[in-house]
């Protein structure tokens, strides 16, 4: 398996990589500690343009199912049972 680098190139991706990512609102200014910056989401952002956006990557084929960010509704109080649903659907779909 290979994920592209912040330069563009293939780098082969191994279980010994513990590269740290970080979650930061897509609205939220870009920082210089953001480092490569990853946009996973199958819409793209209401009123934000790419320039303002400075996203490395728009990673839409991974991102949760409608039917699960349609559930999810941005409720804090189902985030676990989120993550635990999205995890499943990544899990059943290899080729995400």
């Amino acid at each position: 398996m290979e994920r592209p680098s912040a330069k563009g190139r293939d780098e082969p991706v191994s279980d010994a990589d513990n590269l740290p990512v970080s979650v930061k609102r897509v609205y939220d200014p870009p920082a210089p500690e953001d480092g490569v910056r990853v946009l996973v989401d199958r819409l793209w952002p209401r009123g934000l343009s790419r320039e303002k956006a400075a996203i490395d990557e728009w990673m839409k084929d991974i991102a949760p199912s409608p039917e699960l960010r349609v559930w999810f509704g941005h409720r804090p109080e189902r985030f676990a049972e989120f993550v635990a649903a999205y995890e499943r659907e990544l899990a059943e779909d290899p080729a995400r």
